[in-house]
């Protein structure tokens, strides 16, 4: 098994999708690392109409205090305290993809916007080496069972590529294969460092 891949997956607000796969991948063995490309972090609310809101520097740890000051019984009940737990176990605080530098043979998005603005960032920026990377989207529902769900989808594309003798040149074909055994379709794309 190629476990040298380096992966970076992708959400709107590196907290749920990204950071259940992260967390997953990471298990697994494979260098992974997650980000959002948000303008900031966004949490549910006691109400629709009032999301919780914060920077990408805030630490998993101050969102979780913050949380627990408002409403501590909803914000456990609704599974948001739990994923925070998950999340600082994993990495200090949320990281916007924008902001990142490192290199990656491939970048899993969570959302087809996500994926749109993976790919924005990465054309609109100065190619230095060259080296290419797969961009492939996994469309999975922002919710924590549909998280779970999408964070094996992904697994399954990792470790299928993983598996392969070589991950640049078989990604089309992994890609057709998954999209047959799991009865969806994914987006897929390159771009240069």
């Amino acid at each position: 098994m190629r476990n040298d891949l380096s992966i970076a997956v992708v959400c709107s607000s590196n907290q749920n999708r990204s950071m259940e796969a992260h967390h997953l991948l990471n298990k697994k063995g494979f260098r992974t690392k997650s980000y959002g490309t948000g303008s900031c972090v966004k949490l549910p609310g006691v109400t629709v109409d009032k999301p919780n809101v914060y920077d990408f520097d805030t630490p998993y740890e101050k969102i979780a205090e913050d949380l627990k000051s408002k409403d501590m019984n909803f914000y456990t009940q609704n599974g948001l305290l739990n994923m925070l737990d998950r999340n600082k176990r994993i990495k200090r605080k949320p990281e916007k993809f924008q902001k990142c530098n490192e290199e990656f043979d491939l970048i899993v998005t969570c959302q087809e916007r996500v994926f749109d603005q993976v790919l924005e960032h990465l054309n609109e920026r100065e190619q230095v080496s060259m080296n290419l990377v797969h961009v492939v989207n996994v469309e999975i529902k922002d919710n924590h069972e549909e998280a779970t769900l999408g964070s094996f989808i992904i697994y399954d594309l990792v470790e299928k590529l993983s598996n392969t003798e070589d991950p640049a040149s078989d990604i089309d074909a992994v890609i057709d294969y998954l999209e047959k055994k799991r009865d969806t379709r994914f987006l897929h794309s390159i771009a240069f460092y």
